[in-house]
């Protein structure tokens, strides 16, 4: 499984949806569940997105099916990241045992 960070902006009427009905966010964190998508962790956030989402998803086919079908909805707009864990980074560009990468010699 891959971790994903999706961005959600609300159009108008995404934004009238959630005032009329909070626990809509929930109804569709379901949805995207039955679809293969476990949601982490979510958070509202103030400034140009409405929603930081942390996804876990078995490959980016699955993660851009639930893109498109909430997309296409018209209530929400997402920017879908792959991210990934801090570690794992550090070990593979370090050549997996944690330890930097020594470059070659020049002679």
């Amino acid at each position: 499984m891959a971790l994903y960070i999706m961005l959600s902006t609300l159009s108008e009427s995404g934004r009238k949806v959630i005032r009329q009905r909070p626990g809509w966010i929930r109804k569709v964190n379901h949805e995207v569940e039955r679809m293969g998508v476990r949601v982490v962790s979510q958070y509202a956030v103030l400034g140009p997105y409405d929603f930081v989402t942390v996804l876990e998803a078995p490959d980016n086919e699955t993660v851009a099916r639930v893109s498109i079908e909430l997309g296409a909805r018209g209530s929400v707009q997402m920017m879908t990241m792959a991210a990934i864990p801090l570690d794992d980074f550090i070990g593979r560009i370090s050549g997996g045992d944690g330890r930097p990468r020594r470059g070659r010699r020049k002679r």
